[in-house]
């Protein structure tokens, strides 16, 4: 899967069912070239220009399903 294709698609915790948005950055290993974290802007998303809340980090272990729409996340927010 491109990173282009993994941005598009929005992130969902499953614990309280909110959309988080969706992914703006991954922290990836080099030698073992797997995804080790999925970055989510934190905030409101419609000021999130005004406003430099820290993003929502995840790591690759909570993240239960990658859908063609969206991505299942099980994290505590």
């Amino acid at each position: 899967m491109l990173f282009s294709e993994l941005k598009c698609k929005d992130v969902i915790n499953i614990r309280d069912c909110k959309k988080l948005g969706r992914v703006c950055d991954l922290e990836f290993d080099e030698c073992k070239g797997c995804i080790l974290k999925i970055m989510v802007p934190g905030g409101n998303k419609m000021l999130n220009f005004l406003r430099c809340d820290p993003d929502i980090v995840i790591p690759f272990c909570n993240i239960r399903q990658i859908g063609p729409d969206i991505i299942l996340v099980d994290i505590n927010v």
